[in-house]
């Protein structure tokens, strides 16, 4: 037991304290009281104190005596004992004892020393039991002292906890953009590998086929490869004719769009280029123009040339104006001076001038591109028509929807092998090329009789059209030209029939002017004198009507049926 705050025990401290009373809740009540007070009587719990009454608010007046607490149930009241806390007093039966105050103030009793007023009451706090000493305390226990706001709990929010989210979330997005961006790399570099092999075994395949790998081919093997690689070749081609409806006659040229080597050319056709059709005849290209149409001279210059044409253009004079006037006139270097087709007056100043970037009207157009001078050979005509197309198609429109509009609005009636659409998709294709400088002209090189000759093969038919020159066999059967002078029209059919019965190849001549009374058969070579007179008896006529002079066309013999020519007879 602590015996500092013991009342009544030990005399070692200078202050000392009583008992005086209980609080409502069963607290003891102190006091201090000084060295000098009387002692103190002694607690006797069943001594009945008299003159003595409780006055709980001590206001200092006599009170009754209150009915004391009887633990043991006597019946009896006795008076408030003072504190003995050993239990050394003795029961004294009517011994005075100190009334209750909770509040430290003195009872209202002559025989109770008052206390100071400013003394007031103090309840001491009772120590634990005596700490052991040094020697005899237990080893030292783990620092387990846990304290409530140590912990952190689940439901509780923190302040920190949505920075270290935050946190963990930048890393963990970090961390996802850099692997993205590695696997972006790596994907780009296998394409990159991908490609660059592609490319390699392409660059290595194409000199392969073209026979240009180093120690792999010899120099006929390359002549070989190149004339594989030529005719592998892919070509869209159409043939043009160009009518002039005023002072009549053709002139032919082959657009050709090589898809392959990306290169665009106009390969003009002679008019005195021999051909031959389905039945074996042997014609002029001007005369099969105008006499077998579109669809026979197109399959007759497919045989010649080993071509396969797509389509035939017929665009008449009219409509050639109408197309450069569209698209906003034409730059042409002029080789010559071109009178106006329309002057009255002589001496007028030419319609087209002569020289360098020459800027051509619709009318200016077609008065240069059907120009042929005095003298001149129809090739020289050929040739400004081929300036004309390829400076229609630098002006034309390369998307093939405009250039399709501008077709359509040309309204010329096309062929039924080739539609607006195909046409203005053809031509689209050709001006991109003619803009970007992938075009030329060619002229196509015929021999006097109208054959092809082997520049003319390995220059135009082979290397731009990628075909090969048939040209008529001479010594297949006798060309015989026949023009009909008797004044009557039917001859002409029925020399035909009896010509190719006997086997001759006949060329239509026309209908000469004027008739004559007699027929004449007319051979140049002397080698064909007696082709000559074999043609005069098979058609009946007097060996006396054979001569010798100048043949038109391509033709062996030419005959001019007179008047004494009798059909019945042959």
């Amino acid at each position: 037991m602590n015996d500092r705050y013991d009342a009544g025990y030990g005399g070692d401290h200078e202050d000392q304290y009583e008992l005086v009373g209980y609080d409502e809740y069963g607290r003891p009540v102190y006091r201090q009281t000084t060295p000098q007070q009387a002692p103190q009587q002694p607690y006797d719990p069943y001594t009945q104190q008299q003159g003595y009454g409780y006055d709980p608010y001590a206001t200092g007046s006599q009170q009754p005596v209150p009915q004391q607490y009887d633990p043991y149930g006597t019946g009896q009241q006795p008076p408030v004992p003072s504190y003995d806390p050993y239990g050394t007093g003795s029961h004294h039966s009517g011994a005075p004892g100190a009334p209750y105050d909770p509040y430290g103030q003195a009872a209202a009793s002559g025989q109770q020393p008052r206390v100071v007023a400013e003394q007031t009451a103090y309840i001491p706090q009772q120590a634990g039991p005596a700490e052991p000493a040094q020697s005899e305390k237990a080893p030292p226990r783990p620092d387990r002292d846990y304290r409530t706001e140590q912990f952190a709990f689940v439901e509780d929010p923190d302040a920190e906890s949505e920075d270290v989210i935050d946190w963990l979330n930048f890393t963990e997005n970090r961390t996802e953009r850099r692997e993205e961006a590695k696997r972006r790399a790596r994907s780009r570099m296998i394409a990159l590998v991908v490609v660059l092999a592609l490319v390699a075994v392409g660059g290595v395949g194409y000199l392969w086929y073209a026979g240009k790998l180093p120690g792999l081919s010899s120099p006929d093997s390359k002549k070989g490869g190149t004339a594989t690689a030529a005719g592998a070749q892919n070509r869209d081609v159409i043939v043009v004719h160009l009518h002039n409806t005023k002072k009549g006659g053709t002139s032919t040229a082959l657009l050709v769009d090589n898809t392959t080597t990306k290169q665009g050319t106009t390969v003009l056709l002679p008019n005195s280029l021999a051909l031959t059709d389905d039945d074996g005849n042997t014609s002029t290209l001007a005369k099969s123009v105008e006499g077998d149409g579109s669809s026979g001279t197109r399959d007759a210059l497919d045989t010649v040339l080993g071509t396969n044409i797509e389509g035939t253009w017929r665009l008449d004079t009219p409509y050639l104006q109408n197309l450069v006037d569209l698209i906003g006139d034409i730059d042409v270097d002029t080789n010559a001076d071109v009178p106006d087709p329309d002057a009255t007056k002589k001496g007028s100043a030419p319609l087209v001038h002569k020289g360098k970037d020459q800027t051509l009207s619709g009318k200016m157009a077609v008065a240069y591109a059907t120009y042929r001078a005095s003298g001149e050979a129809q090739n020289a005509q050929l040739e400004r028509f081929g300036q004309v197309m390829q400076a229609t198609l630098r002006k034309l429109s390369s998307d093939p929807t405009v250039a399709t509009t501008t077709v359509q609005t040309l309204a010329q009636i096309l062929d039924p092998s080739l539609t607006d659409k195909d046409l203005g998709t053809f031509l689209a294709k050709l001006a991109d090329l003619a803009k970007g400088g992938d075009y030329k002209t060619a002229l196509l090189p015929v021999q006097n009789d109208g054959t092809l000759s082997e520049q003319a093969s390995a220059s135009v038919v082979k290397d731009v059209l990628g075909g090969t020159a048939k040209s008529p066999d001479q010594g297949a059967a006798v060309r015989v030209s026949v023009q009909n002078a008797s004044g009557v029209k039917d001859n002409t059919e029925k020399a035909r029939v009896v010509l190719l019965n006997g086997g001759f190849t006949f060329l239509e001549g026309g209908t000469a002017s004027a008739s004559s009374a007699t027929s004449k058969v007319v051979y140049t070579d002397a080698a064909d004198k007696e082709n000559a007179a074999e043609v005069a008896k098979t058609l009946g006529l007097p060996a006396a009507s054979v001569t010798k002079g100048k043949v038109t066309g391509n033709a062996n013999v030419s005959v001019i049926l007179g008047q004494n020519y009798k059909p019945s007879s042959s």
